[in-house]
């Protein structure tokens, strides 16, 4: 291919893309045009770039200059003022997790001046029929793309310089960032021996992780194979699970502050467990083949040590004082203790285990002791936000205390609600309906980032 031919390639591709920002309005945030586009003409494509140029080179201006970058600063603290890098790395051998391994895969970022109404820019990470990003011919001054720019070599020179500075780092940092102090001599005594490093943000491999775990976790083969392996049928893919994951974010109500990247994902940044394994008593077991999970809860020593003594003290008929009160209510708040420790056992199982076709449970006593499973399951989630399951558990369980005080002692209505009230406002079940709720919410601005990501995709 000549050099005349590679230049024509280049000004299709870019024509190309001004063609498809023509179908928002011209790259700003407004909706699609329906309007059938004309062919973009030679004056017309010279005009953009030129343009375009403009608009980045204005957006440069400022403590916040517009930026490419693999590496990120804002991440770090939203105050930050300093340096973000834009790196491209050869694979890693031995390959070690890191922005290296992405190559073809790595996403680039974009940082500074309200870069996420700029769309200009974007035409500067098209990849060519070679699968080179436009950006990495304008960091080596490649002719051809100078030309196909300017339409001679000294105006395409001087827009390689203007597009060029998108990705050129500002060699500054900030007091802000976490600085680590790196020994590379040998006498750690000596501050000479010292490199001292200011580590970014590794957005492009965030992102990657963001993207894998979200198809591991919501798309619709992995629901499948997991409903496959809960039903015992073969699937065609399997499925992967991430213990103990954690959700870190960035920007509060405008991750768009942080980075392109970051506003793409709902602000929603991943983080593995980093520690050990939980350790699970081999005696906890789901509740199945059981009507109701009090069942199992009234099995327990401790419960029923608390029952007999509760019984015992209302069967003796006491007086109605203080004294009375606060020994029943004592030995009410020990059972809720026990009944928060009961629950806590079975959150630690596997995700999942109440849809098994042997779980007899109540739907409601499900929704309190399988929370894990809204993640994996749509309906089940639904069921979760749209009923007051937390009332029906303290029904359960106040119905389940008069039955299990016997027949010998008068109880009925008042009873059943004095015992559901007190769990109500017992400490420990309300911080714990308070976590769950929180839980929720974030799941479900989770999955709304997830789909809103989709979208833009």
């Amino acid at each position: 291919m000549g050099d005349s031919d590679e230049v024509v390639n280049l000004r299709t591709l870019i024509a190309g893309f001004v063609l498809s920002l023509s179908q928002t309005g011209g790259g700003n945030e407004e909706e699609p045009t329906k309007d059938a586009q004309p062919p973009l003409g030679k004056d017309d494509l010279d005009k953009w770039i030129s343009d375009a140029a403009s608009r980045v080179e204005s957006s440069m201006r400022g403590g916040n200059p517009i930026k490419l970058a693999t590496h990120t600063i804002k991440a770090i603290h939203p105050d930050a003022k300093g340096a973000n890098l834009f790196v491209t790395l050869p694979r890693c051998t031995p390959p070690y997790v890191s922005s290296a391994v992405l190559r073809e895969d790595l996403s680039v970022d974009v940082v500074g001046n309200a870069a996420y109404k700029l769309k200009q820019y974007k035409f500067l990470l098209l990849r060519t029929d070679k699968g080179e990003r436009v950006i990495d011919l304008v960091l080596r001054r490649d002719p051809k793309l100078a030309i196909a720019l300017g339409g001679n070599t000294e105006t395409g020179e001087k827009l390689l310089e203007v597009f060029e500075n998108v990705a050129l780092p500002r060699h500054e940092s900030s007091p802000k960032v976490k600085q680590l102090y790196w020994l590379v001599g040998q006498d750690p005594i000596d501050d000479d021996e010292y490199h001292l490093l200011a580590p970014l943000y590794a957005t492009s491999l965030a992102h990657r992780v963001f993207q894998a775990i979200n198809h591991d976790r919501f798309s619709e083969e992995a629901k499948e194979a997991r409903k496959a392996g809960r039903e015992g049928r073969y699937a065609e893919t399997g499925y992967r699970d991430y213990p103990g994951l954690a959700v870190q974010k960035f920007g509060g109500t405008k991750p768009q502050n942080i980075s392109q990247l970051n506003s793409e994902r709902g602000g929603n940044n991943y983080l593995l467990a980093s520690l050990p394994p939980r350790w699970v008593s081999s005696d906890v077991r789901a509740p199945l083949n059981v009507t109701s999970s009090f069942q199992r809860f009234g099995q327990r020593p401790s419960v029923r040590q608390l029952v007999r003594e509760l019984r015992r003290f209302l069967e003796s008929d006491p007086s109605a004082t203080y004294e009375t009160r606060d020994k029943r209510d004592d030995l009410n708040a020990a059972l809720m203790d026990e009944l928060m420790l009961f629950s806590m056992e079975l959150l630690s199982l596997p995700p999942g285990w109440s849809a098994e076709e042997n779980c007899r449970l109540p739907d409601e006593e499900q929704l309190w002791l399988d929370p894990g499973r809204a993640e994996i399951d749509d309906a089940f989630r639904q069921r979760r936000q749209d009923t007051d399951w937390p009332l029906e558990i303290r029904r359960r369980f106040a119905l389940w205390l008069n039955q299990a005080l016997g027949r010998k002692l008068p109880l009925g209505d008042v009873e059943h609600e004095h015992w559901s009230q007190a769990l109500r406002t017992d400490a420990s079940f309300s911080r714990e309906m308070d976590r769950d709720q929180r839980w929720m919410t974030s799941l479900a601005r989770e999955l709304d980032a997830w789909q809103g990501g989709l979208a833009y995709e």
